[in-house]
């Protein structure tokens, strides 16, 4: 018996944000999937655009699991992650252990199939790459929708989010923020 989909089900219960009001209570599930989305979006983009060779769909698998390992420890806020150094190291051990727990519940016979999942130096520099910048988007256009709400809770994010993302060397990130993000500022009648 694996306890493996069971934990993995959890996920709708973790609550991102957890410093913050939010208009929208995000859960590590959602944003996985969006995540993924993002993901997967910027290696088309990558692919089509800028002459890459990557596998969307393998992109779109590791940013499903980037965040897995929060079944067993939680969300914890990034004010609280990167507080100091030694917070910082520490959190990054707890977050291991806890892959590694995961992965170890995966029943023997189906285990190599998901050390990459959990592992993922085991991806490429780019695949960590896109999955980090779709993580950071997926940030970004959180605090977008709750500033449109008027949640005033998201306006600090959203500029220190801006700016990193406007760091990022990756020119499909350019693209994705000038093709798509510009729709997030947007109601529903605009959209139509």
């Amino acid at each position: 018996m694996s306890h493996f989909f069971a934990y993995l089900s959890r996920m709708r219960f973790i609550h991102r944000w957890g410093l913050m009001h939010s208009t929208h209570v995000e859960t590590i599930q959602e944003h996985s999937l969006r995540v993924a989305m993002i993901a997967h979006a910027l290696a088309i983009i990558r692919n089509r655009l800028f002459s890459g060779a990557l596998r969307p769909e393998r992109l779109a698998v590791l940013a499903m699991y980037h965040d897995a390992s929060e079944v067993l420890t939680g969300d914890l806020p990034r004010p609280v992650k990167y507080f100091d150094p030694e917070i910082e190291a520490s959190y990054h051990r707890i977050e291991r252990v806890a892959r590694d727990r995961l992965l170890a519940m995966v029943p023997e016979a189906l285990r190599v199939d998901y050390v990459d999942l959990f592992h993922q130096d085991a991806a490429t520099t780019d695949e960590r790459a896109l999955v980090t910048a779709a993580d950071k988007l997926c940030a970004y256009l959180k605090c977008l929708e709750e500033i449109a709400t008027g949640n005033r809770e998201f306006v600090e994010a959203e500029k220190t989010l801006r700016q990193a993302i406007e760091a990022i060397d990756l020119p499909e990130v350019h693209y994705f923020v000038a093709t798509f993000v510009p729709s997030f500022r947007l109601t529903l009648d605009d959209l139509r």
